[in-house]
C-alpha cells in the first residue's frame, strides 16, 4: 500500500511516499481502508521528534491521527464491526498511521461513521472531538451556567469545543480573529475577543474554566481569569505527573514532565486555581456519544480545505503554516 511516513525525525523535509506492506489485523482489530485522514497539530510535533522520549515510536513510521473508511476485514475476536461498515477513529497513541491507504484499528477506538456526514467531513473530526470532550464533560465536568473561556475558537479543537460548550449549556468566550469572529458566534460563542486588537485578560474575569490550546503566555494570562477553584486544562502547556502516570513513564521521565510543569502549577495554587496538561487518548464509547450528537445537528465539522492523498505533504505544509482560514485541513484518498 502507500504512505507517508519519516524514516527519521525531522521537519517537512522527513515526510515522504512509499511503498509498505499491507497491515494485518490482530484478533481484537479491524482493517480498514481508509478513505479520508485529517491534518493534525499533533502530526508536526511527532514528526519533529517532540514526544521521541515519552512516545518511543520505532522508525520508520507512518504519520497521521485521524481517519474515516470503510472496514474491510474483522479480526476473530471482533465483535462489534463487520466488512463494509463505515467507520472513522483516532486510532490509539501505539496504532497511529492513518496517511496511508490501509490500517489496523483496535475495535474499542473505533466508532460507526455518523450518517449525516462524508467521509471527509467525518475524518476530520474523531481528534479534535475527542479532545473537546475529554477535556469538558471528562476533566472540566462542566455544568450548565458556568462560564468557559477556549482559546483559538477557530481553530481545529475551536470549532468543536463551542459547539459541546453549547450543547452543555454554558457561558462562552472565544479568543479569534475579527474575520472569524462571526462564523464563532455561529458555533456558539456568546463572547468573541479579538486576539490580535484586544487582550483578554482585560475584559473577562471569574471563570469557572478555560480551554487553553495555545500554551506559553496565554496559558499565563488564563490563570488570572478563573475565579478561586476554577481550572485551566491545557493541551499545550507542559506535561505533567499525571500525565507521566497514563503514559506509564518510569521515574526518570516522571521527575522530568513534574519539572516541566512546576512554575506553571506553583503559579495555579497561588491564585487558589488550578493547572492540568491533556493528551486524549482514542476512545471508541465517546466517539460513539459524539456520533450521537453529530447526527442529531448539535455538533457539525468544520472543513477548510481538501486535499488529494498525492498532495499529503502539501496539506501538511498548509496546515502547519496556519494558511487554513478555519477548522480542519483533510486529506481525501479516494
Amino acid at each position: 500500500m502507500k504512505a507517508y511516513l519519516i524514516q527519521k525525525y525531522g521537519d517537512q523535509s522527513a515526510v515522504r511516499a512509499a511503498e509498505i506492506p499491507d497491515p494485518e489485523p490482530g484478533a481484537d482489530e479491524v482493517l480498514v481502508k481508509i478513505h479520508a485522514a485529517s491534518v493534525n497539530p499533533l502530526d508536526f510535533r511527532i514528526r519533529d521528534g517532540d514526544f521521541k522520549l515519552i512516545l518511543p515510536y520505532r522508525l520508520p513510521l507512518v504519520l497521521g491521527n485521524d481517519l474515516a473508511g470503510v472496514v474491510v476485514r474483522v479480526g476473530s475476536a471482533v465483535t462489534r464491526f463487520s466488512v463494509g461498515d463505515e467507520v472513522y477513529a483516532r486510532p490509539g497513541k501505539d496504532r497511529i498511521g492513518t496517511f496511508a491507504e490501509l490500517i489496523a484499528v483496535h475495535q474499542n477506538d473505533l466508532a460507526h461513521k455518523p450518517a449525516t456526514l462524508t467521509m471527509a467531513e467525518a475524518a476530520s473530526l474523531p481528534l479534535v472531538a475527542l479532545t473537546s470532550w475529554q477535556a469538558l464533560v471528562e476533566r472540566a465536568q462542566v455544568q450548565p451556567g458556568q462560564k468557559v473561556l477556549i482559546h483559538a475558537g477557530s481553530g481545529g479543537v475551536g470549532t468543536i469545543a463551542l459547539q459541546l460548550a453549547r450543547y452543555l449549556g454554558v457561558h462562552v468566550a472565544t479568543t479569534a480573529s475579527a474575520a472569524n469572529a462571526a462564523l464563532v458566534q455561529e458555533l456558539g460563542a456568546d463572547i468573541v475577543i479579538d486576539y490580535r486588537a484586544q487582550d483578554f485578560e482585560e475584559l473577562v474575569e471569574g471563570y469557572d474554566v478555560v480551554l487553553d490550546t495555545l500554551g506559553g503566555k496565554t496559558l499565563e494570562k488564563s490563570l488570572r481569569v478563573l475565579k478561586p477553584g476554577g481550572k485551566v486544562i491545557s493541551i499545550a502547556g507542559p506535561p505533567d505527573a499525571d500525565f507521566a502516570r497514563e503514559l506509564g513513564a518510569n521515574p526518570f521521565l516522571r521527575q522530568v514532565m513534574n519539572a516541566l510543569g512546576s512554575k506553571t502549577r506553583r503559579h495555579a495554587k497561588r491564585r487558589g486555581v488550578t493547572y492540568s496538561f491533556l493528551f486524549m487518548k482514542a476512545d471508541g464509547d465517546q466517539l460513539r456519544e459524539l456520533t450521537r450528537l453529530v447526527d442529531a445537528g448539535a455538533i457539525r465539522p468544520v472543513v477548510d480545505r481538501v486535499f488529494p492523498f498525492e498532495q499529503t505533504r502539501e496539506a501538511m505544509e498548509y496546515a502547519e503554516k496556519g494558511r487554513a482560514r478555519a477548522g480542519k485541513v483533510v486529506i481525501a484518498m479516494a
